[in-house]
Parts: C-alpha cells; structure tokens; sequence
C-alpha cells in the first residue's frame, strides 16, 4: 500500500513541476519534462520497460525488485556512454530484441537464477540508455532531463509490476503470459520494421 502512495505522490509532484515548467519556458524545451515524456512516447522503450517489471513480477521475489533497480543503474551507464559519443552498435536493433527477449521470458515462463536475469536486463539497459544519452537536447540540463527518464522508467517498471502480480491468480497467470507475448510480438513489429 505504502508503494502506491508514493507512486501517487510522486505522480502529482511530477505534474506539479511540469506546469510550473511551463510558466518558465524552460522544463518543455529540454529539462525535467523532455526525459520524463522521451521514455513514455517510444513505444519500444514503453514495451520493454514495462517488461521489466512483469518479469520481476513473475518472478517473484527478490527480482520484483532487483530488475527494475538493475535496469535504471545500467540505463544511466548507458546513457553515460551516448552523452560521451562512445559508440554502442546497433542500438535501435538492441532495443527491440530486447521487447522479444524480454516478452518471450515471460510469455515462455522462464526462470533463470536470479543474477542471469539480472545480466539480461542490464545488457539491454545499455541500449535503452544510449538512445538516451545520444538523443539529449544540446540545451537540456542533463542532470534534469537523466532525472526525468529515470523517474519515467521507474513508473513503466511499476506498471509491469502491478501487472504482473496478477500471476498470483490461475487466470492472471495466463493474462500476464500473454502480455508477455504480445510484448515480443511487438518486438518483432519493431525489429522487422512494420511499427
């Protein structure tokens, strides 16, 4: 209960700052706003991201929580990387495999150890936060625009989450496997270049 409060508090706050934003001119053009909305406007990012989640969902205990903290530490790496023009190759191509991998764990049920997973959701992460980091506004306070896109992926984690606890029940096992599904099917959309 507790988590849904401060998801709601944070969700206000964050409302809050973008339109006090708005009176500057100076949240939409590149800070805060720009990397919380970046995240939650690709679809191959939304995709994955919320993957994340319904896997640690569907996994249980601790990886509820050790993915969607694994994934953000790495993003920022990643989007370290970008923001210093080191080279990741096939970014776009990464990103969408990782909405296959990611949605075919879940949707096939898998249950690797703990840190296995961890690997994979780091490996992808790396791609997720170099999109990032390259596509940072020149003008953008990348402190503020970092936050932004964590805060965001934060929340699409915690949307895979509430999803995903729905594995509890016989009938939301199915559901949330099927989810995974569409997620890869989704992936392969995005990989074969149709979305």
């Amino acid at each position: 209960m507790q988590i849904f409060k401060t998801t709601i508090i944070t969700l206000l706050l964050i409302i809050y700052s973008i339109s006090a934003d708005a009176h500057q001119g100076g949240g939409v053009t590149g800070g805060f706003s720009s990397g919380f909305v970046h995240p939650v406007l690709g679809w191959d990012h939304v995709i994955a991201m919320v993957a994340v989640g319904l896997w640690g969902a569907f996994l249980g205990n601790p990886a509820i929580w050790v993915l969607p903290i694994v994934f953000p530490l790495v993003m920022a790496f990643g989007g370290a990387l970008g923001v210093a023009g080191i080279p990741v190759p096939a970014v776009e191509t990464g990103i969408a495999v990782s909405a296959i991998v990611l949605g075919g764990m879940v949707a096939f049920a898998a249950r690797p150890p703990l840190w296995v997973a961890g690997v994979i959701v780091g490996s992808f992460a790396i791609f997720h936060g170099h999109a990032h980091g390259t596509e940072l506004p020149a003008a953008a306070s990348p402190l503020a625009y970092s936050s932004g896109f964590v805060i965001a992926t934060g929340l699409l984690h915690l949307t895979g989450i509430a999803f995903g606890l729905l594995a509890r029940w016989p009938a939301g096992k199915i559901a949330v496997r099927a989810g995974g599904g569409l997620i890869a099917l989704a992936g392969i959309a995005f990989l074969s270049g149709v979305a």
